[in-house]
């Protein structure tokens, strides 16, 4: 079919827009560093130069760098030369990092920002549409999967998030960066709302509780992008009232926060805790208290504006949509062990919007249907006030402080081990991070592992926050087919 001539229109590029606005205002702290915006611009053209002379468009580029200037510039810079941003944790394992490497094609890995003189020449406009970042987020079967994102559905978050009144963030802001930058929610709720904003950003490569509250307090810090465990670790120090008191909002995302936990908080500091909701796949943010109660804890709020969202049975009856009760059916399908006493039934949260993934990598399989509607796999109920109430998944994932771990990764490591004859992992809850991978071993051989050979086995082969805690038992309960029935764990 002829297109007429018709132009996409050009992606966002809100470091120059940022740039343009306030050259000489700070844009990122990392210690005594301060990067200007005017310079970050400077220096994100050069990285973008330095990309497109290695690269050719489209192709995807690996980052290997923590919560540094360096990643700023490197990732700004990829994606103003018209290339893929392939974030990765720097913490992955030999294994772990290979196999997103591979499965994204990612020609250039870049571990530290290229320090090249800016060359000459124009660079290359990406158009909205295009792919921009590949997060990979694990999978059913145990392996990642990458999200693709791109420009727009980036940009229309932060237009989503800006239409909040009273507003959450703004120019005048100076923003902890506290979260990993590859996760979707450090990427683009925080980093990205920086930029978007033309606000400060103040870089926490490694959290630590106390180190943290002297950076917000020297830098004047007034919001913080926070995951429960950081709340958690905060409310425990009985200086952290005066350290906090600058605070203007403070924002909770990633994983459940407990209630008492946000009590505490409150209760010392003074400050309520803005509670939001999203996955990778939507770049990240779908819903927030923010746009309901922002006094109110144990609910995860409202849509955002230009979000649409309903809970549905998976036989696909409709149950609520915008805060309206609709049909009501059995939802025995969804295995819910859940009783709710007011509102509506738990159905599975399915959404639309433009901030929504374009799909798998890389053929775009498991995105928004032909109506743009995309099925989130988790459960929620409307409460009596219309705000959501997060409560369980359909599926197995386990949410370590927001960060995807399925059970068969952990398996398949387990049962790799030559004296392993069975293994089962379930999340638990855990306080400071909202869950935990829990294993359950058989063991087996002449001598049989023990607990510390197999976490230390498990220690060379999983990332960090996908070390599960090991029961050795005799036996796993099992369905007449051999099915092992984790609900009985």
């Amino acid at each position: 079919m002829p297109d007429f001539g018709l132009v996409e229109e050009p992606a966002r590029d809100p470091v120059a827009e940022a740039a343009a606005r306030c050259p000489d205002k700070p844009a990122l702290i990392a210690g005594e560093t301060v990067v200007s915006w005017s310079e970050l611009d400077t220096r994100v053209s050069a990285a973008a130069h330095w990309v497109v002379s290695r690269t050719d468009p489209g192709d995807r580029v690996a980052l290997l760098l923590g919560n540094t200037v360096d990643f700023a510039v490197t990732y700004f810079g990829i994606l103003r030369s018209g290339r893929v941003a392939v974030p990765l944790n720097p913490g992955y394992t030999a294994d772990e990092r290979g196999y997103a490497i591979s499965d994204s094609g990612a020609v250039l890995i870049v571990e530290s920002a290229p320090g090249v003189p800016l060359p000459g020449g124009s660079l290359p406009q990406p158009a909205a549409g295009d792919l921009a970042v590949l997060l990979y987020t694990s999978g059913t079967s145990g392996r990642p999967k990458g999200a693709m994102l791109t420009h727009a559905a980036l940009a229309a978050n932060h237009d989503q998030l800006g239409r909040i009144e009273p507003p959450v963030a703004g120019p005048d802001d100076v923003i902890l960066l506290a979260v990993p930058f590859f996760h979707a929610y450090g990427l683009n709720t925080g980093l990205g709302t920086v930029a978007h904003h033309a606000a400060t950003g103040v870089l926490v490569e490694r959290f630590e509780a106390a180190g943290s509250l002297e950076l917000i307090e020297r830098h004047g810090v007034t919001i913080t992008v926070g995951v429960p465990g950081m709340y958690l670790a905060w409310s425990r120090i009985p200086a952290a009232g005066g350290a906090l008191s600058g605070l203007r909002t403070a924002v909770c995302g990633a994983a459940p926060l407990d209630q008492a936990a946000a009590a505490r908080f409150r209760a010392l500091t003074g400050k309520n805790i803005l509670i939001g909701y999203g996955l990778t796949e939507s770049s990240p943010v779908l819903t927030t208290t923010a746009v309901s109660d922002r006094d109110k804890s144990g609910s995860i709020g409202r849509p955002l504006p230009g979000v649409e969202l309903l809970l549905r049975t998976r036989g696909g009856t409709e149950l609520w949509r915008d805060g309206s009760a609709s049909v009501e059916e059995d939802l025995a399908e969804l295995d819910l062990a859940v009783a709710v006493s007011a509102g509506t039934d738990p159905g599975e949260i399915v959404v639309r919007g433009p901030n929504l993934f374009s799909g798998y990598w890389p053929d775009g399989s498991g995105g928004p249907d032909p109506d743009g509607w995309w099925a989130t796999g988790d459960i929620a109920y409307a409460d009596g006030d219309g705000d959501l109430v997060l409560v369980d998944r359909i599926g197995e994932l386990i949410l370590v402080n927001g960060f995807n771990v399925y059970p068969a990764e952990i398996e398949r490591v387990l049962d790799a081990h030559p004296r392993v004859a069975a293994a089962a992992v379930v999340g638990l809850p855990d306080p400071e991070s909202g869950q935990r991978p829990h294993a359950c071993v058989v063991p087996t051989g002449d001598p049989p592992p023990g607990v510390t050979e197999l976490q230390v086995y498990c220690a060379t082969r999983l990332a960090r926050f996908k070390l599960p805690t090991i029961e050795l038992v005799a036996d796993l309960p099992r369905s007449a087919i051999g099915k092992i029935r984790k609900r009985e764990l």
